[in-house]
């Protein structure tokens, strides 16, 4: 959803900069700068998130995961992902800097959340083949029944008729 909200706020942010100031140069030094910097925003985000460092990596919180007693306790309800679909709120945390910028600073400024959801698709990347690799699912949240540790999350079997290759 995070990523979902990032590149919506960016197309809404380059929709109206891009009709208010028009749509920049590419000889632009300001937009050069915006670019290279996203460019490389994007790429220190995904080697440092399939890195194995402590601080910057799930890594390590996949390996220390520990077993969930009653996985029924974590799964989520129906109307879980319908309600879920569009986060107002951040979409408009994205949007409303990434505007803002956009019409006062560079209209490259646009593309600035897409660092962070380049990074997120990263994650999420190496979170699904640890998973695969493994064989079990990965929890996160807080349980009373089940505390955890900073930064712990729990595991579980794949579940009955879902295919583990």
């Amino acid at each position: 959803m995070g990523v979902t909200m990032a590149v919506c706020a960016s197309a809404i942010s380059a929709v109206v900069a891009f009709v208010v100031r028009g749509f920049p140069a590419a000889d632009d030094d300001g937009g050069r700068w915006v670019l290279l910097f996203l460019v490389g925003s994007c790429a220190l985000g995904g080697l440092l998130g399939v890195s194995r460092l402590p601080h910057l990596s799930e890594l390590r919180m996949f390996e220390a995961a520990v077993p969930l007693n009653d996985p029924e306790a974590v799964l989520p309800r129906d109307d879980t992902v319908r309600r879920h679909l569009v986060d107002v709120q951040i979409l408009l945390i994205f949007l409303v800097p990434s505007l803002g910028l956009a019409l006062f600073w560079s209209p490259w400024a646009v593309l600035y959340p897409l660092p962070l959801a380049a990074e997120w698709l990263v994650r999420t990347g190496v979170a699904a083949r640890w998973e695969r690799r493994h064989g079990l699912l990965l929890w996160r949240g807080d349980l009373k029944e089940q505390p955890l540790g900073k930064g712990q999350m729990l595991y579980s079997s794949v579940g009955p008729g879902t295919p583990t290759r």
